[in-house]
């Protein structure tokens, strides 16, 4: 296929004018599909249905230490259900608080925590001059929000297959004392999909940052979230505490997960993993925040789950709907869009996204194309702090929550889009050229 970028401006003006008309046959056809966010499908969601059989009105309600889950006590978490976290991390249970339903929700408290009161001692971050984040990039807007929300100035680092740009990270940590964290997607980062390399967290294990309260918060999203059963075809990350342990450094980090993408969105269970410090400064803060986490939940959890096995199996089960999807997206974009020098994407071996770049200065009216002719796509520029992508090029695709019929409409939408705003770029720029 031909580079658009080699077209003469009468190939441009002629191939635009095919793109139109094609445009205007799918607004005509009055689509409304949604490739917005990394949801689960209703498939995904029903095979999981059977958990709500573990527990009924006759079960045995107590835990493994015969603890009656119905009633106060047990703060930090289920010993079973720290175990079943913990193997999804990759972790000792000793090193894990198991809380609700949501992550998310636990990196805002560490946040927060660290705003009013401060991070084992030091001073609280609202009463110093300036307080700094690390945010690679692309990356999840949700984290950013966060960090914005509070007021925290953000700090571009850009992305690599092998995680963020080291040699920018080690310079910024170890200089400015206001740089207080990072934010990391270790495994099949969003959007990307890019894990770590082992050299990647042996140096994020080995920073010697300024700040003595600098954390690194490693949200460990997608650590079982693999497309391929094949072991070469899934990706492995280094175990950053037990890292983080060898350098000398075991406070440095804290570490998320949940089973979000695993039982339910929103009705699953979360963990933070940390070392003993930090573990001991986040619970005498939780025993003022509450009285403790739903442990009818956790237990339906691991009971349905039963060990580490049975989470594998289960996520091999999304694994087999979730791979068509991905395939089918990547087979549209190399048949429309390769060798056409007008846009690239990754292929992750798991994860919930494809990332996709397209010509500087085209993603927000790509985006919009899309939503004109009914296809609703994550905004332009949500990968990046304050919603503003630099380049304007990178877009979030979720391949997940349509069904195999809708993803092939809005794949093929997706790349009508890709090509008549890139034409239209095109075109501007060879006529300023031409004019000047």
């Amino acid at each position: 296929m031909k580079a658009y970028q080699e077209m003469n401006k009468e190939e441009l003006l002629s191939c635009k004018a095919g793109l139109k008309k094609e445009f205007e046959d799918a607004k005509g056809k009055g689509l409304k599909l949604d490739m917005s966010r990394g949801k689960p499908s209703v498939a995904q969601l029903d095979m999981g249905m059977d958990i709500f059989d573990v527990l009924n009105s006759g079960t045995d309600m107590k835990s493994k230490e015969g603890v009656d889950v119905r009633n106060y006590g047990v703060l930090d978490g289920l010993i079973e259900a720290k175990h079943m976290m913990a193997d999804i991390m990759g972790v000792s249970a000793e090193n894990v608080i198991v809380y609700g339903n949501a992550s998310l929700n636990i990196m805002y408290d560490a946040v927060s925590s660290a705003m009013t009161h401060g991070v084992m001692g030091c001073t609280p971050w609202c009463r110093l001059e300036k307080v700094k984040f690390l945010c690679p990039v692309p990356g999840y807007d949700r984290h950013f929000a966060i960090t914005q929300h509070f007021g925290i100035e953000m700090i571009l680092v850009p992305m690599t297959p092998q995680g963020p740009d080291m040699d920018m990270v080690e310079k910024l940590v170890s200089e400015d004392e206001s740089v207080k964290g990072i934010w990391c997607v270790p495994k099949y980062s969003n959007p990307q999909g890019y894990t770590y390399s082992d050299e990647t967290v042996r140096r994020f294990a080995n920073l010697k940052p300024a700040a003595k309260d600098f954390r690194i918060f490693w949200d460990n999203a997608y650590a079982v979230h693999h497309l391929y059963d094949e072991e070469d075809r899934q990706d492995k990350v280094l175990e950053i505490l037990s890292e983080c342990e060898k350098a000398g450094s075991p406070d440095m980090v804290y570490e998320f997960a949940s089973t979000s993408k695993i039982s339910f969105s929103g009705a699953g269970v979360a963990a933070i993993a940390s070392s003993k410090g930090n573990l001991e400064c986040i619970k005498k803060t939780l025993t003022i925040q509450t009285i403790g986490y739903d442990k009818i939940n956790q237990l339906r959890h691991v009971r349905y789950f039963k060990d580490f096995e049975g989470i594998k199996a289960h996520m091999r089960k999304h694994a087999s709907l979730m791979r068509p999807k991905f395939q089918a997206v990547l087979d549209v974009l190399e048949r429309e869009l390769g060798g056409t020098g007008i846009g690239s994407w990754t292929n992750p071996n798991g994860g919930y996204f494809i990332s996709f770049e397209a010509m500087e200065g085209c993603a927000k009216a790509i985006v919009a194309k899309c939503k004109e002719a009914g296809v609703t796509l994550t905004g332009a520029g949500a990968t990046y702090p304050y919603g503003q992508d630099p380049k304007d090029s990178n877009i979030r695709i979720a391949p997940t929550f349509p069904t195999p019929e809708e993803l092939a409409l809005a794949a093929d939408i997706f790349v009508l889009c890709v090509k008549l705003v890139s034409v239209e770029k095109l075109l501007e720029g060879k006529a300023y050229k031409i004019a000047v």
